[in-house]
């Protein structure tokens, strides 16, 4: 029973030597804030990368991209739209002028 207590409490089963281990290893704090800060700075360059730093970033450049695209696909469906019309129109004309003459 002193055991399953000794192990909420965060220590391992004896050893056999006969004293208790700890489970978790302690970091000193300078490395910990050396990995945070670290890790922040590369955070800190990789948001200046997508968004700039006073430039246009990544993500303001794919955006300028994406209205272009949007522009030229407005574009293209109403160019295919009128050429859709004229196919029609033709192709009414054809069988209207097919039925009127008799052509078989």
């Amino acid at each position: 029973m002193k055991n399953e207590e000794d192990n909420s409490c965060g220590y391992a089963h004896q050893s056999s030597a006969g004293r208790q281990q700890p489970l978790v290893v302690r970091v000193t704090d300078n490395d910990f804030q050396r990995d945070v800060l670290e890790k922040l700075g590369r955070l800190e360059a990789k948001m200046d990368m997508l968004f700039g730093g006073g430039q246009p970033g990544r993500m303001k450049n794919a955006e300028d991209r994406i209205v272009i695209l949007e522009r030229n696909d407005i574009k293209r469906s109403v160019y295919d739209r009128l050429l859709n019309a004229v196919i029609t129109v033709a192709i009414s004309v054809a069988i209207a002028m097919h039925d009127r003459l008799g052509i078989r």
